[in-house]
């Protein structure tokens, strides 16, 4: 694993009342690659992602990003400092096109203050949007609402809104959830296609679907840190095998 993390946990526990979804993961997250972070159902995979995201502060512990403590920082902090989340949900604006739901997420990233500026002060927006929805392979539906397009291709629009912001960090919560099998392998590509270019940390359960395209792997187990490593460390790891294979996933 790379020495360089792009962002890192350090001894973090989440308690909500007197359940503890978290206790003490320490996680580097390598700079430049695709991690997955998978384990059963309750896990605590999404209490990490929310962590991960800003959406939710440690109990205890602390997160850091290219060095620099950030635990605490609100969300809209954790995304101005190139950290950007995609949802198991869609979010997205149901009866605008596609390309004007990524227009209006470039719109929002080129000023917080000028949302109701003359369109010609936004010139050069539509051929923008247009280049995101060409990145996850949806320029042939630019003109669908996004409540016309299939499940998987709203998956890929929410991405290339979360792309406007120009990540340092992508950060996907179950992806595939949902998908055909058709559309699951079209996502997989996506995705490792945009790990080529930015950090990609992707939460998943699918553990055999993760194996073949991660280059890093933490296997979450009742809210702590049962393995981290290459996919052959995981495969190879006695733990994992016991706890987590013999489940048939």
């Amino acid at each position: 694993m790379s020495a360089e993390a792009v962002i890192e946990t350090r001894g973090v526990h989440k308690r909500f009342g007197g359940f503890t979804a978290l206790k003490n993961v320490s996680v580097k997250v390598p700079a430049g690659k695709l991690t997955s972070i998978i384990g059963p159902n309750g896990a605590g995979k999404s209490t990490y992602f929310n962590l991960l995201s800003g959406a939710l502060a440690p109990t205890e512990g602390q997160v850091f990003f290219e060095g620099r403590d950030v635990t605490g920082l609100k969300p809209h902090e954790f995304a101005r400092i190139g950290i950007a989340k995609s949802f198991q949900i869609t979010n997205l604006f149901p009866n605008f096109t596609a390309l004007e739901n990524a227009r209006i997420a470039l719109q929002a990233h080129v000023s917080r203050y000028g949302l109701w500026r003359r369109r010609e002060t936004l010139e050069g927006l539509g051929a923008q949007a247009l280049q995101l929805l060409e990145l996850v392979g949806l320029q042939e539906r630019a003109n669908y609402l996004a409540r016309e397009l299939a499940h998987g291709q709203q998956r890929a629009l929410e991405i290339a809104v979360a792309l406007a912001a120009r990540p340092k960090l992508l950060l996907m919560d179950e992806p595939t959830a949902g998908m055909s099998p058709e559309e699951t392998k079209t996502m997989m590509g996506l995705i490792q296609g945009l790990a080529r270019e930015r950090t990609v940390v992707l939460v998943e359960h699918k553990m055999k679907m993760v194996m073949g395209i991660s280059d890093h792997i933490v296997v979450l187990h009742h809210g702590e840190l049962l393995a981290q490593g290459t996919p052959d460390d995981i495969r190879n790891n006695e733990t994992v095998k016991a706890v987590y294979l013999g489940q048939g996933h």
